[in-house]
């Protein structure tokens, strides 16, 4: 059997034994800490993430109006955006009104709409998530620092092919996935469009 020895560490005066903190003063210690704690994890879960309320037609079927979806407002500041992707950003610049979009051409590309099927460098995409094929008919080059969108409801959406290309800086973040209703949940992630395609 062994001896075991323990060391008494004399108590202070008017402290009880394990009390850090008693009566009001310690409670009111303790719901500053959770609240400081509380407010620093909301902060830090808002600088990198964003929840958006989808509210029109313009995604569908992929989107529908009331979905909530997880964006990741630092995917494009570690890594590269790619065809395919669903972006929200801020329309023409404006902080008040985002939108939210597929990505079909990054800087340089050059998207055609013909005969009905999307092309991006002569690499015509197979979609399967759209709601209809394309009735409108178009070429466009995307400069530097913008990106080309068009919304997955293609013949109801308000996208590139009307009023242009989106700034980079204007893009808010890549959405991952629809987390509300919950019968609805499920990743937005996909693979590079052209890639998949060639």
């Amino acid at each position: 059997m062994e001896n075991i020895t323990s060391e008494i560490i004399p108590e202070e005066p008017g402290k009880k034994p394990g009390d850090k903190r008693s009566g009001i003063l310690g409670f009111l210690i303790d719901t500053f800490e959770t609240l400081l704690l509380a407010l620093l994890l909301f902060l830090v879960i808002n600088g990198v993430s964003s929840r958006v309320r989808v509210e029109n037609i313009s995604m569908k079927p992929t989107l529908q109006p009331g979905n909530l979806l997880l964006v990741n407002k630092l995917a494009y500041k570690w890594g590269e955006p790619k065809h395919g992707d669903v972006i929200v950003f801020h329309y023409q610049g404006s902080k008040n009104d985002d939108y939210i979009k597929r990505l079909i051409g990054l800087p340089g590309d050059v998207v055609t709409v013909k005969n009905r099927i999307v092309y991006v460098n002569d690499v015509g995409l197979t979609e399967p998530y759209i709601a209809d094929l394309p009735a409108y008919e178009g070429s466009w080059t995307v400069p530097e620092n913008s990106v080309f969108v068009l919304g997955d409801n293609r013949n109801n959406s308000s996208d590139s092919h009307q009023w242009g290309f989106v700034d980079m800086k204007d893009i808010v973040g890549k959405a991952l996935f629809i987390y509300w209703p919950l019968d609805q949940i499920r990743s937005l992630t996909m693979p590079d469009l052209v890639k998949a395609a060639q």
